[in-house]
């Protein structure tokens, strides 16, 4: 069974409460749960991680490299400026899946860059709550084709 970590990085903890024109009514529980619920339908494990602290988030990213065959991750704000996150991704060597609830090429200017972007195995944004399912079926078809499996 493969394993997949979910981190949410700085604020993701307020969703519901937290610009709900911008990243929704639906709670940070209700989100996670459904994130849980999709990965059982590949039957992946998935646990979920949130936290303010960007050293926090390094620190879990690298105990994903033993414990987790990926990590799908909304950085926030840490996206547009953490190159230590950003090492510490190139530095795992399991693929990891940005993920935005909004469109960050559509926001404030500041947020057009990611530079966690070229070593992640892709970027999903823009799609609401769903951006993070669409983060496990890459994870899933991206595995799938690698084991050599026919495509559906």
């Amino acid at each position: 069974m493969k394993k997949i970590l979910v981190i949410h990085g700085p604020n993701l903890n307020l969703l519901g409460e937290r610009e709900p024109g911008v990243y929704g009514t639906d709670t940070f529980e209700s989100i996670n749960n459904e994130i849980i619920e999709h990965a059982i339908k590949y039957e992946f494990h998935c646990d979920v991680y949130q936290s303010n602290h960007e050293g926090e988030i390094i620190d879990k990213l690298h105990l994903a490299r033993k414990n987790y065959d990926g990590v799908i991750l909304n950085a926030g704000a840490y996206t547009h400026y953490s190159y230590a996150i950003r090492d510490a991704i190139a530095a795992i060597k399991i693929p990891v899946v940005e993920v935005h609830l909004s469109n960050i090429h559509s926001r404030d200017e500041f947020r057009h860059t990611s530079v966690i972007a070229p070593v992640c195995v892709g970027q999903i944004s823009g799609f609401g709550k769903y951006s993070y399912y669409m983060a496990v079926d890459a994870l899933y078809y991206k595995w799938k084709n690698e084991s050599g499996a026919d495509n559906d």
